[in-house]
C-alpha cells in the first residue's frame, strides 16, 4: 500500500526543533508521492501567533497547489495558562506554562476563530501534549490525557484530533527510551470504555482522529510492540465509525517519515489509504503536486 496523504507536518516556523522550509516540504511531497498534505506549526498559546503569521507567509511564497493547505496544531492547554500568559508577566512562554497551575482545571485552546480567518488557516489539527500539571502518577494522567481528548473531540475549531496517548515526559530512561508507564508497554491500560467514550464523541462532533507515523505508530523510543498495538487501536477506532487521517508528524530538515513501515502496519490490521479523510482540492478538483 502507497500513503498518499500527511495532514501533520511542521515546518521551520514551528516554535519547537522543526527546521523544514516549505520548499523542501513540497519537493519532498512530489518525491514521496504525497498528494494531498498541508502544514501545521504549533501553538500553544497566544504567544506563539508570531510564528503562524511567519509560517502563513512562507506557504503563499511557495505558490501552493491546491493540493497543498494551511492548517495548524493547537495544542491543548489550561484557561489558567493563558490568563497568565496574557499578563506579560512571563519572559518567554514558548510552551506555555507547563507548571504552577491547577490540576483539572478548565481546557482551553490557545487561538480564536478571528484569529484564524485572519491567518486563513483551513483546518486544525488539535493535540493532548502533556499532563495538566500532574505529578507521574500513571492512572490520573489517563485520566486527564482522556480528559483532554474529549476536550479536543468536542471543540468546535478542531478538526483532527492529534496522535491520541502520544506520551513525552515521565518515565523516559536513561538511553532515552520509554519502556513501560504510562501505557507504552502495554496499551491495555487504558481502559477500553475510554475509547468507547472518545469514539462516541469524535463521531457525534463530526472529528477526524490521527493516525500518526512518528507519534505513535513508528516511535522509534518506545517498544515495538507498541506500534502494532496502536495500529490495533486505530482499527478499532475505524470499526466503531470514527474517520482516520493520516499524519508524519514531520520536524526534520527533510520531508520524510517512516512511511513504508506505517503503509504495512495500517494495511495489516485493514485500513487503506483511500479511507483516509483528506481536504478537497481547492477549486473543486484534484491536481498534480504543486501543479
Amino acid at each position: 500500500m502507497k500513503l498518499t496523504s500527511d495532514w501533520h507536518i511542521h515546518t521551520r516556523n514551528s516554535c519547537d526543533s522543526a527546521s523544514l522550509l516549505v520548499a523542501d516540504l513540497v519537493a519532498g511531497a512530489r518525491a514521496q508521492g504525497i498528494l494531498d498534505f498541508g502544514i501545521t506549526d504549533h501553538i500553544h498559546t497566544p504567544f506563539n501567533l508570531p510564528d503562524l503569521v511567519a509560517s502563513r507567509q512562507e506557504y503563499l511564497e511557495s505558490d501552493p497547489s491546491r493540493r497543498f493547505h494551511f492548517g495548524i496544531e493547537a495544542s491543548c492547554v489550561s484557561q489558567w495558562e493563558m490568563d497568565e500568559v496574557a499578563t506579560g508577566r512571563h519572559a518567554n512562554p514558548v510552551y506555555g506554562l507547563r507548571s504552577g497551575g491547577p490540576a483539572w482545571g478548565p481546557l482551553a485552546l490557545g487561538i480564536g476563530r478571528e484569529e484564524m480567518e485572519r491567518l486563513g488557516v483551513e483546518y486544525v489539527v488539535g493535540g493532548t501534549h502533556w499532563p495538566m500539571y500532574l505529578p507521574p502518577d500513571r492512572d490520573a494522567i489517563i485520566r486527564d490525557y482522556h480528559r483532554q481528548n474529549l476536550f479536543l473531540a468536542a471543540h468546535p475549531l478542531v478538526t483532527i484530533v492529534a496522535h491520541p496517548w502520544w506520551w513525552m515526559g515521565y518515565w523516559k530512561d536513561d538511553d532515552g527510551q520509554y519502556r513501560g508507564d504510562p501505557w507504552l508497554d502495554d496499551f491495555g491500560k487504558i481502559p477500553t470504555s475510554m475509547h468507547d467514550e472518545f469514539a462516541a464523541a469524535a463521531i457525534e462532533h463530526g472529528k477526524i482522529v490521527e493516525a500518526n507515523i512518528s507519534a505513535n505508530l513508528c516511535n522509534g523510543t518506545y517498544p515495538e510492540s507498541f506500534g502494532r498495538q496502536y495500529a490495533e487501536y486505530l482499527a478499532g477506532l475505524k470499526e466503531r465509525g470514527v474517520r482516520l487521517s493520516l499524519a508524519s508528524d514531520c520536524h526534520s530538515p527533510q520531508y520524510t517519515a517512516r512511511f513504508e513501515e506505517a503503509a504495512a502496519l495500517l494495511e495489516s490490521v485493514g485500513i487503506r489509504d483511500e479511507e483516509f479523510w483528506r481536504l478537497p482540492a481547492r477549486g473543486g478538483d484534484r491536481d498534480g503536486v504543486n501543479g
